[in-house]
């Protein structure tokens, strides 16, 4: 095989359009949108966790219940204590989000990047401003599998969002590699 039969042109001397022009950029506003419908319907749930659950657990199905706790710390509640620079931490992830959603294309991305935003401001949201104050508020958590962490529907955001965007990163890239 010769050289340059090796050697990958980019988009834009491939001829026709670039890939930059043809894929949809997440609009701004529609992962807004969707990052602030997170973070209300996160905070609602809490709410109602906080004032529904204050002293007793309520069986759903199987192993699903609702036990209303409370965590200072991150993942698996590791790292109680250190609310003020896992605050820092979200902010900057919330930043960091924002300005990089237009290398991401199409509506799976679109819809991953507004439930991580949600479900991260959702959280920041909880150290921002519940007790014991400012910066130092535990994340209030609610969901309880018995087989899994508690958690809250922030986390389910962040979680389903991650593993959205994962996979739709993975298949622009197979697709890319398919390309060339």
């Amino acid at each position: 095989m010769r050289t340059n039969e090796l050697r990958r042109k980019p988009p834009a001397c491939r001829g026709g359009k670039s890939v930059a022009t043809l894929r949809k950029v997440p609009s701004r506003n529609t992962v807004a949108l969707i990052a602030f419908l997170v973070a209300v319907l996160d905070q609602l749930s809490k709410w109602w966790a906080v004032t529904a659950l204050d002293d007793k657990t309520i069986e759903i199905v199987w192993k699903l219940q609702f036990h209303l706790t409370s965590n200072t710390g991150f993942a698996f509640s590791t790292g109680q204590g250190l609310g003020p620079i896992l605050g820092v931490v979200a902010l900057g992830v919330v930043v960091v989000l924002w300005k990089i959603r237009t290398r991401f294309s199409g509506p799976a991305s679109t819809l991953a990047l507004g439930l991580i935003l949600g479900g991260a401001s959702g959280n920041l949201l909880d150290r921002a401003f519940r007790v014991p104050g400012w910066g130092r508020g535990a994340v209030v958590d609610f969901v309880d599998l018995q087989f899994w962490p508690v958690f809250n529907l922030a986390d389910a955001a962040i979680v389903v969002g991650v593993i959205v965007l994962s996979l739709r990163i993975w298949i622009e890239q197979r697709e890319g590699d398919n390309r060339a």
